[in-house]
């Protein structure tokens, strides 16, 4: 692990941070998105880049990792470094980006309430505020100011306003770079302004290649038969593997398995620990984990039942118990309403274990109403 990446884990309470792990923009490899490194370094090298990049793609797959080489070819442009090539971790611009302490970036996220010990659930306009003066100020050596919204999905209305106005207006050598994992709760108006650039799910050799990397850069360890169920389950998302592999995540996908597999039945001493252990206002990550989880399985065994593909063996089995072509529509109606429910909880600060609890009552009734 690089001195700069230990600084910044320790000085930094961060949003999203993978505990154990570097963030994003302390991470040099990337792997999987080089037809995106090469579409955005030919923009950068034609001199006519757009001024604002929509960086958008499921969740944990390296959108943030991307963002953040991007930044460090545009501020490093005058070094000559701006056709896709890495630069070194030693480099000035990699370890200011790293630290968050160059003078020609702006990270807009949810900010961290000291009193509260706990992040804010949207970008405010107090933090797009800031644009203001740091557009203002003359950039250094007239280099380029870059701007990353981590994540533009978070952006309350006020702040999405403010920030389109940013957009309208940009002033020269300035490029905003939006990251998302979920482009339609974007205003039109930010999507129209910007230059979208998709990105996927990492196949199976980059996806084993990154979570290697990140367990080596940072010391973590996991056996062989942990690593291989990790990346199964991860549904090509770098983070999700790591949760899994490094963590309870493996155990925490069993109870969830043992709960489906027992509907229409619901074990409610089994059902009551795990809300107890994750449904807590101070168990976000848990919670973001399980729901992931969940809804990663539900898609697994839909997709299996459509198709014959995309499940392990023991979903197969699964699969077979609970859905069937005559029930497919109504599963797939489930896995939409827990999606929406789940946003509304966040949106709202609902309490996680109410919601933990009707999401299991809605598989209940599901699997009681419509069975195979």
């Amino acid at each position: 692990m690089s001195m700069v990446a230990e600084r910044t884990r320790a000085a930094v309470p961060e949003p999203d941070r993978l505990e154990g792990f570097s963030a994003p923009r302390e991470v040099d490899p990337l792997f999987g998105h080089d037809a995106a490194l090469r579409e955005f370094a030919d923009a950068l090298a034609s001199g006519r880049m757009h001024h604002a990049w929509l960086i958008v793609g499921p969740e944990g797959v390296g959108k943030a990792t991307l963002a953040y080489h991007f930044a460090r070819m545009v501020l490093a442009e005058r070094d000559a470094v701006h056709q896709g090539e890495a630069i070194d971790t030693d480099h000035p611009v990699f370890r200011k980006v790293a630290a968050l302490s160059h003078p020609n970036l702006l990270l807009l996220r949810r900010s961290y309430n000291e009193k509260t010990k706990r992040y804010s659930q949207f970008i405010g306009v107090d933090q797009v505020r800031r644009l203001k003066a740091f557009l203002g100020n003359t950039a250094g050596e007239e280099g380029w100011r870059v701007v990353i919204v981590d994540r533009a999905d978070d952006l309350n209305q006020n702040a999405a306003n403010a920030l389109l106005k940013a957009l309208e207006e940009p002033p020269p050598r300035t490029l905003f770079i939006l990251i998302s994992s979920a482009e339609g709760r974007l205003p039109v108006t930010i999507r129209s302004r910007s230059r979208i650039l998709r990105v996927a799910a990492l196949g199976g050799e980059d996806l084993k290649k990154a979570v290697r990397a990140a367990l080596a850069r940072d010391d973590q360890e996991s056996d062989p038969g942990t690593l291989a169920t990790a990346i199964a389950l991860s549904d090509g998302s770098v983070r999700r593997a790591l949760e899994l592999a490094s963590g309870e995540g493996i155990e925490l996908y069993g109870e969830i398995v043992a709960l489906v597999a027992a509907l229409p039945e619901l074990d409610g001493a089994r059902l009551h620990r795990l809300v107890d252990r994750i449904g807590g206002f101070s168990n976000t990550e848990q919670l973001e984990l399980f729901i992931a989880l969940l809804l990663g399985l539900m898609e697994r065994l839909i997709r299996f039942t459509a198709t014959g593909e995309g499940a392990t063996r023991e979903e197969q089995t699964l699969a077979k118990s609970l859905i069937s072509r005559g029930n497919l529509a109504q599963w797939a109606e489930a896995w939409e309403a827990i999606s929406e429910a789940h946003a509304e909880a966040l949106e709202y600060n609902l309490d996680p274990s109410l919601f933990l609890l009707e999401t299991w009552l809605r598989l209940q009734k599901l699997a009681r109403e419509h069975p195979v």
